[in-house]
């Protein structure tokens, strides 16, 4: 398989896992997480292995726990997904600045 193709699948898979990961809402805000700006990464090594870096919206959230599992699990549910590891990080800690426009105007912040 040549680098091109390569590049072109995995382009595909991060838009899948993108598509996924907006299927995933914060309990407390009505936006994916995506949108709200909690994933800070997607890492997606040659054996299909994802790592994804995110945040929460405060360390003290109540999904705290569920969450991560929740992305390991959708992101693991891809065919083309070998294992899926979520990893949370505060630094930087999220702010509002980080979501979207799309989530902004969805808040009414704009």
């Amino acid at each position: 398989m040549s680098n091109e193709n390569i590049a072109e699948d995995s382009a595909e898979l991060g838009e899948k896992i993108v598509k996924i990961l907006k299927t995933i809402y914060d309990p407390e805000i009505p936006v994916d997480i995506y949108e709200l700006g909690l994933i800070y990464d997607v890492l997606v090594n040659e054996d299909n292995e994802v790592k994804i870096l995110m945040t929460l919206t405060s360390p003290n959230c109540p999904v705290a726990e569920s969450l991560p599992a929740e992305v390991e699990e959708k992101v693991k549910s891809l065919d083309a997904i070998k294992d899926a590891e979520v990893e949370i990080t505060f630094d930087p800690p999220w702010t509002q600045d980080l979501m979207s426009e799309e989530a902004k105007l969805e808040l009414g912040l704009l």
